[in-house]
């Protein structure tokens, strides 16, 4: 089988982060969202995989490389507009043949990976196969309707859900999906819908099967969709200190602490990764924080956040949490200051508060 990763979204959900950082490379617990994706099509076993790419190509294709670092061969796949995931395996059609094959979504996570349902899909030998997750939100993504364990109609983004099972991105087809995106048209967003080519197959008599994904999935499409995933993927990792902890400080619970990295002062409370390169002086760092590499925090509380590279955090007296930060980023305290604060900023951002 070969794999299809779609990385060629915009991310408008998520600007002004996604101006000038690809959404797929947002790191969920210091690392790409995109990483999991191809680990997963890798651990099932995957080794060719073609990615398809648009405006963020040059990212993306730098974080990747040729795919050697992870024993797999990566084929750039180029979608001048985003016109459609239907659109996008269309034109993936001469890398991937006759093949069966894998599209995943490089903004997804699932918990678990996808081994064994790619195992499924091999031996149902059906044309299709979707994965469903019951969802609060159906009206947010593509709905499917089942008839006893029959999948008989796909709806894109619902205004009165005909249910609660939401299309997880990840996809398996034969090659009659090609014959499927051929024949549908262009949706009211003038996009080729995967959900259309999808009852296209249904309608013609292919088989389509279906599993509803019992662990965990999330679509890292908006802010508070990014925080649950990095909070998800936090609450798995191991106690590992390779910086310095020296001082009054206080390290609880599960926390990751790279080289190089200097904590002074501090109470780190897990789950909570900390990259290699940082500095973190008399502050306090809460449950499901992200800080990556060569990050500088003195006197200031951060929680429940996402701190990007090469950014810093000085002074800052009410606590920071919720929030995403980009790389570069400089939030310091300047003659006075609002009562409480909430961000969301870009990459080379910077923030003085003021204090009255």
């Amino acid at each position: 089988m070969k794999g299809l990763i779609l990385s060629g979204g915009k991310g408008v959900r998520l600007r002004p982060i996604t101006f000038t950082h690809a959404k797929q490379l947002i790191p969920i617990a210091n690392k790409p969202v995109l990483f999991y994706g191809l680990e997963a099509l890798i651990e099932a076993g995957i080794r060719d995989i073609g990615v398809v790419v648009g405006q963020t190509k040059d990212d993306i294709i730098k974080a990747l490389g040729d795919g050697s670092s992870w024993g797999a061969e990566i084929t750039y796949l180029e979608q001048p507009e985003p016109l459609g995931l239907a659109h996008a395996v269309l034109i993936s059609q001469d890398f991937l043949g006759k093949e069966r094959f894998v599209v995943y979504l490089g903004d997804n996570l699932i918990t678990g990976g996808i081994s064994y349902l790619v195992e499924q899909f091999e031996k149902q030998r059906a044309q299709c196969q979707i994965l469903l997750a019951r969802v609060e939100h159906p009206e947010r993504f593509g709905v499917a309707e089942l008839k006893g364990d029959r999948v008989i109609r796909l709806v894109e983004k619902p205004k009165n859900p005909i249910s609660d099972l939401a299309l997880v991105g990840v996809y398996m087809f034969d090659h009659h999906i090609f014959e499927a995106a051929s024949n549908i048209e262009p949706s009211k967003r003038n996009e080729l819908e995967i959900t259309d080519a999808i009852q296209y197959l249904i309608n013609k008599g292919y088989r389509v099967t279906h599993n509803i994904v019992k662990g965990w999935w999330k679509d890292t499409g908006k802010l508070e969709d990014i925080l649950e995933a990095n909070r998800a993927v936090l609450d798995t990792i191991n106690q590992r200190i390779e910086g310095k902890v020296e001082g009054k400080s206080s390290i609880e619970g599960k926390v990751a602490i790279g080289a190089n990295s200097l904590i002074r002062n501090s109470v780190i409370r897990g789950p909570c990764i900390v990259g290699k390169g940082s500095t973190i002086i008399s502050s306090y760092i809460g449950p499901y924080t992200s800080i990556h590499n060569n990050i500088e925090i003195r006197n200031s509380e951060v929680e429940n956040s996402i701190i990007l590279e090469g950014s810093s955090i000085v002074d800052i007296k009410n606590r920071i949490e919720g929030s995403l930060i980009g790389k570069e980023v400089r939030i310091y305290q300047a003659p006075s200051k609002p009562k409480a604060f909430h961000f969301m900023l870009g990459d080379k951002s910077e923030v003085g508060i003021s204090e009255k």
